[in-house]
């Protein structure tokens, strides 16, 4: 739980709940994946929670990103005997939430701002900034985002993997890609046949 202990606002004994938040049931979720990594969850009972105006449903979560909702809950045994039962105020985007997908993608996109990148008009998932290789080339540097996948397109990726690693912790780390939401990835300069 140690990871998922940032996302929380833990109350003291006779600390008012704030105003306006809705009380909500959270659970634990285990997943046993495709390679037989076990995975474990806490999950927002979001389906309890009145659907926000603006929404981008994501089965993505960054602990990064600001819960959007006013929500608490009751901790549970999960969180240790010493704070089963107290009451804690949702303070990050939790998996469950309606809104976390928005809040996610919300929190990357200003992070690729602050990294220089802007968003295309034809795909708000393709970021695209000026770049120069050492020889004066000018050309594009692209960065494609599907919810939590990244594929960097640029003369020195590993510059840009390594300004996003200052923001957030990769789980894999990251290496020149091989395969991408499926399909292979091959490396191709300009005057390749």
């Amino acid at each position: 739980m140690k990871h998922v202990r940032p996302a929380f606002n833990i109350l003291e004994d006779g600390e008012a709940i704030p105003i306006g938040s809705q009380w909500i049931p959270c659970h634990m979720v285990f997943d046993v994946k495709v390679d037989f990594t076990r995975k474990a969850r806490f999950v927002a009972g979001g389906h309890k929670t009145e659907t926000p105006k603006s929404i981008t449903y994501s089965s993505v979560v960054s602990r990064d990103a600001d819960c959007r909702e006013k929500v608490h809950t009751t901790l549970g045994l999960e969180f240790g005997q010493n704070l089963q039962g107290r009451t804690t105020v949702i303070v990050k985007a939790l998996y469950g939430l309606k809104s976390s997908g928005a809040a996610w993608r919300a929190h990357l996109a200003g992070t690729l701002q602050a990294l220089g990148f802007t968003s295309s008009l034809a795909d708000p998932d393709v970021w695209y900034r000026a770049a120069t290789k050492p020889d004066g080339f000018q050309y594009y540097e692209y960065l494609l985002v599907y919810v939590d996948d990244l594929l960097v397109l640029s003369h020195t990726p590993v510059i840009i993997m390594k300004a996003l690693e200052d923001f957030y912790r990769l789980k894999d780390g990251f290496e020149k890609p091989k395969r991408y939401l499926g399909a292979d990835v091959v490396e191709w300069r300009f005057g390749d046949d």
